[in-house]
């Protein structure tokens, strides 16, 4: 499997942690690729949540929610950590704040 360079992986197991290293996620971020890894990840490890540290991400590629909204669908709940302010407006409105599990954790 190659790793999208974006997309780190903190941890494996039935809680399969990712984040972007405290970067902002490019606009040119290739989202088939990140949706494959991701998916390879869970269905390798059997993951049951997906857990994603935003911490530094001010914007979030419209692509990027539909992955996220796709891997809740396969019954893999969705935790969002340390959210901006802009990418919890976006989710609050878009509705999928109901959607994902919203967490703030102080580093």
């Amino acid at each position: 499997m190659q790793t999208v360079p974006e997309l780190e992986v903190y941890k494996t197991g039935e809680l399969l942690v990712l984040g972007f290293g405290g970067r902002e996620i490019p606009d040119y971020v290739n989202l088939a690729a990140c949706r494959d890894e991701i998916h390879q990840l869970i269905v390798k490890h059997k993951s049951r949540a997906l857990a994603i540290d935003m911490t530094g991400v001010q914007l979030v590629p419209s692509g990027l929610l539909g992955v996220l909204v796709s891997t809740q669908r396969q019954g893999v709940e969705v935790h969002l950590f340390n959210l901006s302010e802009e990418v919890r407006e976006v989710l609050e409105l878009s509705k999928l704040s109901s959607v994902f599990h919203l967490h703030d954790v102080e580093l």
